[in-house]
């Protein structure tokens, strides 16, 4: 985000009266229109729906801005001066960027566990190369910390707009010594990048809100309304009516646009619309224009780069540390604490260094050296891995497991050809054609390193295919809660698919079928995962409305064993490990970490589990593997002797956390059980009950 300019401080010595702007005080009201939405949309205040369009209505401010400076300077010297204009950017934006960082690296310190601090280090170095937004589009997966746990996160919108920075004056001079071939090139990349971002947000919406190319035309709406007041000598008086219009089209995207796939797209047009409707009669005596201007807004508009920069890790790590806000009123007194931080920062931080007399290299200079600094402690928490000897050894064991469940796919591919084409096929064991096949949900995946190193000890290749919530059987659809209609579908047609081509797999003898049976039997997790929910229909037949879920899926699970069996020597089921209902192992850890903290919340976590809890929701849920097992159709691998004692079964085994959430093991884990499967790869010979 860039302050509104002043014209005491936003020209460079000695070339007062070539770039500064008259100050316009409804800008300073629209920026605080659009900080507030951003901070209310945030704390969850209810009613601000699309309070994240702020930051649309900040780029085309900016790109209004720094448009009309960099404009102002072409046209009355035929050249823009880069030294002096990211002098004054730097002024500007690096004080209180680089303050906003250390006072968050250093409560990140005290609060967030080694692999989440080792991400911060990336978050930290990306955010001081002006790359964050690379960063956190390419940071999506499966087990991806969620946003409310980076605590820069909210430094991909500054990224947009340095990068910004460098591509409009270079692109000016660039096309400097034609005008007009100026004008329409910036004409041409405004349309290019709305094309983009309407054309590409329903398949990569991820892509077209975090990167540059496909927001550049926001900010470029504001550099070319810039441009055709500078050349037609618009005051920006315009009409009342229009304002009018502007604002209800900015209020009516704060208030009415759904977070989620179809933004930005063509939805971005309306903030952005009325952003330029607002800027282009912001200068007029109307009643918009009087309500933009007056004390209380303006105050907000002053403060809102600061405001941007300290409400997103006062959130983040506040509902780190109480896990939620208990009401309505906590998180007022969060945004309050904002605001507090954000007055300190423009009083004592941005005005003193803007109206700081020093040359321009001194600010360089001070600018290098603490992105320098900034760099250093980034790479260091990541090359330490987030500093784990922060914590004692009560917390190390949870900690340990919290950083457990990355598995190395590197082997994996999609195939391009065969019967298997479009899925992704991951080896385990040495090389060779696979003997084996390991077929099942996220619990294969958190089985992968065990499975690839028992398949590595007995010499037999294997091969995995796993889709998270799928459950590895046929002739059934899923409906989930956790996933959208896409990817229930893909998990149908890639069971579907996995079953044809069964007969064109000569060199598979041994198939094996792991998955949380008791999610699918019961339709919902347990615990802390409760509220994950799953129907699971029969693909021949209507969808069984109110008849028990259990018994859909026995149905499926002879079936399934049924057809594997005329193609397979062996049919091997994991029996799923217990659910330890109240663990995760972030959670623990977190909770050991923060005991004694002020404001801590109460602990949650329980890391074991009576046997006696589960019964009931086993008992239906094995029902048919027991059965299958007990008249010799399958092999039946029980890993509950390790886990569990007589009457409890624990999240921790010996010191070492086996369990990265209620129902996932860890890698740990995974390798410590891998004497299960050992029988499963050796050739010839089945595994015990």
């Amino acid at each position: 985000m860039t302050q509104a300019p002043n014209t005491d401080s936003d020209h460079a010595p000695g070339q007062a009266g070539l770039t500064s702007l008259p100050y316009r005080s409804d800008i300073d009201g629209l920026r605080a229109i659009a900080v507030l939405a951003v901070v209310f949309y945030h704390f969850g205040l209810p009613g601000f729906e699309g309070g994240f369009v702020g930051v649309d209505i900040f780029f085309v401010i900016s790109g209004f801005l720094i448009g009309g400076i960099l404009w102002r300077e072409y046209d009355r010297t035929g050249r823009i001066w880069l030294r002096h204009f990211y002098i004054r950017r730097f002024r500007r934006l690096a004080p209180a960027f680089f303050t906003m960082a250390m006072v968050t690296a250093l409560f990140s310190w005290a609060l967030l566990l080694p692999f989440e601090f080792r991400e911060f280090g990336k978050q930290l170095i990306a955010a001081t190369v002006y790359l964050s937004n690379v960063l956190f589009f390419r940071q999506a997966g499966y087990f991806d910390t969620a946003s409310e746990e980076k605590p820069l996160l909210h430094t991909w919108s500054l990224a947009v707009e340095e990068q910004f920075y460098i591509f409009l004056p270079l692109f000016i001079l660039l096309l400097s010594r034609n005008r007009r071939a100026l004008i329409l090139a910036l004409i041409g990349c405004w349309a290019a990048s709305l094309a983009a971002c309407i054309t590409f947000t329903p398949t990569h919406q991820t892509a077209t809100f975090y990167l540059f190319p496909f927001r550049a035309w926001e900010m470029l709406s504001g550099v070319l309304l810039a441009i055709w007041g500078c050349e037609s000598g618009r005051r920006w008086q315009g009409y009342a009516g229009l304002s009018w219009l502007g604002l209800l089209l900015v209020l009516a995207s704060l208030l009415l646009i759904p977070a989620g796939p179809h933004f930005p797209g063509i939805l971005a047009v309306f903030p952005v619309l009325g952003t330029v409707l607002l800027l282009a009669n912001g200068c007029g005596r109307g009643t918009v224009n009087r309500m933009l201007s007056a004390r209380e807004p303006v105050f907000f508009g002053k403060i809102s780069y600061s405001l941007y920069l300290w409400h997103w890790p006062v959130m983040t790590l506040s509902v780190y540390l109480r896990g939620g806000y208990a009401n309505m009123a906590e998180a007022v007194g969060w945004m309050a604490l904002s605001v507090a931080l954000a007055w300190l920062s423009w009083r004592f931080v941005e005005n003193p260094v803007r109206r700081l007399r020093v040359p321009g290299t001194a600010i360089f200079a001070g600018t290098v050296a603490a992105s320098a600094c900034l760099l250093a402690i980034g790479s260091w928490l990541y090359l330490k891995d987030g500093l784990p000897e922060r914590f004692g050894p009560e917390v190390r064991p949870h900690i340990a497991a919290s950083a457990d469940f990355l598995q190395d796919w590197s082997r994996c591919e999609t195939a391009s050809d065969g019967p298997l084409m479009g899925l992704e096929i991951c080896p385990i064991g040495p090389e060779g054609a696979p003997q084996v096949l390991v077929w099942g949900d996220s619990h294969v995946r958190a089985f992968k390193e065990g499975l690839d190193l028992a398949a590595h000890e007995a010499g037999t290749p294997g091969m995995i295919i796993w889709r998270a919530g799928c459950p590895p059987l046929f002739d059934i659809r899923k409906v989930e809660s956790a996933a959208t209609l896409a990817q229930d579908t893909a998990c149908t047609n890639a069971n579907l698919q996995i079953r044809q081509a069964l007969g064109l797999l000569p060199s598979l003898k041994k198939v094996m079928l792991i998955g949380r049976w008791t999610y699918y039997a019961s339709g919902t997790g347990i615990g802390l995962d409760a509220h994950n929910t799953i129907a699971i229909h029969p693909t021949d037949a209507p969808a069984r409305v109110g008849a028990p879920q259990d018994g859909i899926v026995a149905e499926a699970a002879r079936a399934t064993v049924n057809t594997l069996l005329d193609r397979f020597e062996e049919v091997i089921v994991l029996r799923q490990p217990p659910e330890i209902a109240q663990y995760d192992s972030r959670i623990a850890a977190r909770e050991a970490a923060h005991a004694g903290w002020p404001l801590a919340k109460p602990p949650v976590i329980q890391s074991s589990m009576p046997r006696a809890a589960l019964a009931q929701r086993i008992d239906a849920a094995e029902a048919p593997w027991r059965a299958m097992a007990e008249a010799g159709v399958i092999t039946w691998i029980d890993p509950w002797p390790q886990i569990c004692d007589d009457t409890t079964c624990h999240a921790l085994v010996d010191g070492t956390g086996y369990y990265f959430d209620n129902n996932h093991m860890t890698n740990s884990a995974a390798l410590a059980l891998r004497g299960l499967f050992a029988p499963i790869f050796a050739p010839g010979e089945g595994a015990e009950s």
